[in-house]
């Protein structure tokens, strides 16, 4: 066996808000994390949808990532985008 080699391995203290709401069309189950690692980023998970992304407020602010990164209709992608633009700063 090849020695591994690692670009990183870092441990890090975080700061996980599990949330579960009701849209109008589905329900969204989500993990958003906090740490330092991704310049204030936040990196949200769609615990039901097996789907993540690091998010900021650039992100959220860009037409058509949400529907993309979370494969969502552009209406739950609405939802979505208005939930998380109250919690990620």
């Amino acid at each position: 066996m090849t020695e591994r080699f690692f670009l990183y391995d870092d441990t890090e203290e975080t700061k996980t808000r599990f949330v579960s709401f009701m849209g109008d069309h589905q329900r969204f189950d989500l993990a958003i994390m906090y740490s330092d690692r991704y310049y204030g980023k936040a990196i949200v998970m769609d615990i039901q949808g097996s789907r993540f992304a690091i998010l900021g407020q650039d992100d959220l602010d860009e037409q058509g990532y949400l529907e993309h990164a979370f494969k969502l209709s552009e209406q739950d992608a609405s939802e979505l985008r208005e939930f998380l633009n109250e919690v990620i700063l």
